[in-house]
């Protein structure tokens, strides 16, 4: 039988009061002229006609009733290996609407079919140059997006937009809950992914330091419906804990264009039993017992382990619809609504034995009662849009979002009692009301037409984000309805930040493209608000510590450039620069909380992080690969960094501060190619250097958790960023029906500690290195039908970054079209 157990236990407890106190493959200058490619997937197998040469009247525009986003490619999209251009390499419609600089990696929903193992929205991405996304398990809710220089607790430094909606949750900035709303998309309404790199547009804020993902739902031109069933199985056998976990998944999609109006529908269901997500430990092992497993923790102290962390048992669902009408031929409005539903449930699993009863004990460690919960979760979004695209002198982009936590419960029992019971009384930890809207206003000038020398587009933004972070006590800790009123802890804020932008696409010379912009950001933080309490061992309040926190803001500009220029039509040179704003978040300024053995320590007085990035490109390119030569150089000024120290040998803290400096230098290069040596043969792969350093953090008194003597930063590495990682991959497809893939994934070591004192690897906590090889078959039995089989680790690798990553997976898959 198989079992899941899990641990996401929230509980507020004592925190120091004393704190609170205190791209594409085509031209540059030809890219305004390309119209992006869109991939549906449907019965007919029946390839998009050429376009008309893209010089067109007034009237001939006018007969157009879909924008851009929506038409077919002005070339013949042809499938890889047939000699034309592959649509993963166009253009993406957001760079070539706005004439954006970022170079970009792409890719489409038939290729994420063909090549990856696809469980969630967030594997699409998993081959993508230097992107590595923290996925623990399948249906993972704190999955965040890694970038070549920043790392997995860096939600709030990468922007991710499900077409209208932005799923990055920049409430926070870490790798729990302020991780992006990946669970709102069902995988079969993915159409196309588009990673930009860096912070060089002005239409993005300075969130976009790490790079912006965009992700386009597949909106139909013709009825089609796609249902599709996953089943992952997972054996498992690390510590005590020997287990088979199954994730089944069920996803489907369905629209249709009808005269004016095209809709799609999507949903997703998933059932996912996990593996251990953490581990109990303890500074020795429990006198009277057996079972305990020697170990370290990653600074080399005792840290045996005693029992799991979490071990969830997870059901989600998910549903979204898009509606588009076309206001006239030519101006077109939108609107999705997303729905996302998990009930998790978890009971820990101890090794610990007694020695005189001989049966499982948790041995009065109270940290056991944290992995014992039940979390339900209602979240939905709602996105509205408006757009034109005359190809004329001015087009405009009018879009709204906004995201509600509708319920968000975590119930805990208090303490454990003798052997395995559990204290009746509990918490109740709430983010009911959390919430944040987002809300742009863009436009686009061609004094000289469509295709002149100069496209001017500008835009105004504003955005709010509140916390309601409340947790009570309550009589029946299973029960929501026992809250006893009883005030435990409270986080609340709100940061505020209104934008305007500007920037000019102008055309020097037909192969020499010069793009200057800036954008001017007023950003705020108010109403913070925290509350502390200590209780004694059954959960009676002994002292209360109430603060409101001062309000914070800041007014700066950031100025961007990029020079992009063909020497002929295979190969671009671009260089680019941006400077950059990322303010602190919400949950940073104000959210304190204890998950486990780790305190999280808000800091109120968090200043902006000053950002400047510089990258140089060189790219040559065919229509069916590329090649690319990346050389980056990025400095922060007072980076915001999580420092996470070690209290005593089985407990930490987490804190916030401003680092003064740090350094980012390195070189990316990326080579894609179809038909090497022989026809239907893909090769694809990256490989990227990153020296960081730490230049300066005058604030810095940390101590070496072994020996006691002060560190310093100065010189050390930044925390989550590994100096190497490496991709490399190959598809066959010797027809229509085929596509074999093999690909590794290899990322270098990385440190959590500023001090870099966290030297101990493959201990739970750690950050290791790890190298993993996937393999997939997809077969398209009919023009219905498609079958997957893959595993993901193909040799089991076991590794930490933090928490346990999955083992050797084996992927079944089903799909159908209608």
């Amino acid at each position: 039988m198989l079992r899941c157990h899990a641990r996401r236990g929230v509980s507020i407890v004592a925190v120091q009061a004393a704190l609170l106190a205190s791209s594409s493959g085509v031209f540059a200058q030809s890219s305004s002229a390309v119209l992006p490619p869109v991939t549906v997937d449907a019965p007919a197998a029946t390839k998009p006609k050429p376009r008309k040469p893209s010089v067109q009247t007034t009237a001939a525009r006018g007969r157009w009733a879909k924008p851009a986003s929506e038409r077919e490619a002005s070339v013949v999209t042809g499938e890889q290996g047939a000699g034309s251009t592959r649509p993963s390499l166009e253009p993406p419609d957001a760079v070539a609407r706005y004439q954006l600089p970022q170079r970009s990696f792409s890719i489409t929903a038939k290729e994420v079919d063909e090549t990856i193992n696809l469980k969630d929205p967030e594997d699409a991405v998993k081959y993508m140059p230097s992107l590595f996304v923290r996925k623990r398990n399948d249906g993972d809710n704190n999955a965040v997006l890694a970038t070549r220089s920043w790392g997995l607790n860096s939600s709030s430094r990468t922007l991710i937009y499900y077409d209208d909606l932005l799923i990055s949750a920049l409430i926070g900035n870490n790798n729990t809950n302020a991780s992006p709303k990946w669970n709102l998309i069902s995988p079969e309404a993915i159409g196309r992914v588009d990673y930009l790199n860096g912070p060089f547009a002005a239409a993005y804020p300075g969130n976009s330091i790490g790079g912006v993902l965009l992700i386009s739902s597949k909106m139909p031109d013709r009825p089609f419906a796609v249902a599709k069933e996953t089943v992952s199985v997972m054996p498992w056998n690390q510590y005590g804990t020997k287990d088979t976990y199954v994730t089944s998944q069920t996803s489907a999609a369905a629209g249709n264009r009808d005269g004016k109006l095209s809709w799609l529908v999507s949903a997703n269901y998933l059932d996912s039993f996990q593996q251990p997500l953490t581990y109990t430990t303890s500074a020795t092992i429990p006198a009277g017992t057996t079972g305990a497993f020697p170990a370290k923790n990653k600074v080399g102290q005792e840290a045996d382990v005693v029992g799991t962390g979490i071990l969830a048992h997870s059901q989600q669902t998910s549903a979204n619809l898009r509606l588009a009408y076309d206001l006239s031929p030519l101006v077109q409005a939108t609107y999705s609504l997303g729905i996302w539903n998990n009930h998790q449930v978890s009971d820990p699993q101890t090794y610990l034995r007694s020695t005189a009863t001989g049966l499982p004990t948790f041995n009065g460690i109270t940290t056991f009662a944290n992995a014992k919960y039940i979390w339900d979760q209602t979240h939905m979004s709602n996105a509205v849009a408006i757009k034109s695209d005359t190809k004329g002198i001015f087009d405009f982009d009018l879009s709204a979002s906004s995201y509600n936590y509708l319920e968000d419960t975590q119930l805990n029992p208090y303490t454990v009692t003798s052997g395995l019971g559990f204290s009746q009384n509990g918490k109740i930890q709430r983010m009911d009301g959390t919430n944040w809207q987002n809300a742009d206003a863009k436009g686009i000038w061609r004094p000289l037409g469509y295709g002149g020398a100069h496209e001017i587009s500008f835009g105004i933004h504003g955005d709010r984000y509140r916390l309601e972070n409340p947790t009570y006590g309550s009589s029946v800790w299973y029960q929501a309805s026992t809250a006893t009123g009883q005030l435990y802890a409270n986080s609340q804020g709100e940061t505020r930040t209104g934008a305007l932008w500007l920037q000019d696409a102008w055309k020097i010379q037909p192969n020499l493209k010069l793009t200057l912009g800036g954008r001017l950001e007023n950003w705020q933080a108010l109403d913070g608000q925290n509350v502390v309490t200590l209780a004694n061992g059954v959960g009676l309040i002994t002292s209360s510590f109430s603060k409101n926190q001062p309000g914070l803001a800041s007014t700066n500009f950031s100025p961007k450039a990029s020079l992009s220029y063909d020497p002929n039509k295979d190969w671009n040179i671009t260089a680019s620069f941006g400077e950059a704003y990322r303010y602190p978040t919400v949950l940073e300024l104000y959210q304190n909380v204890t998950v486990g053995n780790t305190i999280t320590v808000a800091n109120p007085f968090l200043r902006p992080e000053q950002d400047f990035t510089g990258e140089l490109n060189i790219e040559r390119h065919w229509n069916d690969g590329r090649v690319r030569l990346t050389l980056f150089r990025e400095r922060t000024n007072d980076a915001i960094i999580a420092q996470t120290n070690m209290i005593n040998a089985t407990q930490s803290a987490t804190t916030f501060s401003n680092v003064d400096a740090i350094r980012m230098q390195g070189v990316e290069l990326s080579a894609d190619k179809d038909n090497v040596v022989i026809e239907g043969l893909q090769v694809f792969g990256s490989v990227t250097y990153v020296d960081s350093k730490i230049l300066a953090d005058a604030g810095w008194a940390g101590r070496d958790p072994l020996t006691n003597v002060p560190t310093t930063v100065v010189g050390k590495r930044v925390p989550y960023v590994p100096d190497w990682r490496a991709k490399f991959g190959v598809t066959y497809r010797p027809n229509d029906s085929w596509a074999y893939t093999v690909a590794a994934r290899y990322s270098g070591k990385q440190y959590s500690t500023l001090d870099n004192t966290d030297r101990v690897s493959h201990v739970y906590g750690a950050f290791d290195n790890f190298f993993v090889v996937d393999l997939k078959i997809h077969y398209n039995a009919t023009k219905n039908f498609a079958f997957d089989f893959g595993i993901d680790n193909l040799f089991n690798e076991q590794y930490f970054l933090f928490h346990p990553f999955p083992g050797r997976t084996f992927v079944l898959a089903a799909k159908y079209t209608f």
